[in-house]
């Protein structure tokens, strides 16, 4: 079997698409990481003062719930009203 014709493979085709969706939240957390620990964290020591454990909380419960939000809203959207074919993201 060719690439071209690998890629008509609905099989085939479903999974690429999970793993492209695996690594775009895999990047989504190592953001969330980076962003977090840049906001959150002084000077690191070998333990959390409290302030810095209730900064790395709330900057973890805004992703999860912006996450969240994102992800009813483009289920609650019609896939024909965003141009695309179901699975399509204009996120790329």
């Amino acid at each position: 079997m060719g690439e071209a014709q690998a890629l008509q493979d609905p099989y085939v085709q479903r999974f690429v698409e999970m793993e492209t969706q695996k690594q775009r939240f895999q990047q989504l957390v190592h953001s969330l990481t980076d962003k977090c620990w840049d906001t959150c964290m002084g000077t690191p020591s070998n333990k959390l003062d409290s302030s810095t454990e209730s900064c790395l909380t709330n900057c973890v419960e805004r992703f999860i719930d912006t996450t969240n939000y994102v992800v009813n809203r483009l289920e609650s959207t019609p896939a024909s009203s965003s141009g695309g074919s179901p699975g399509s993201s204009e996120f790329s």
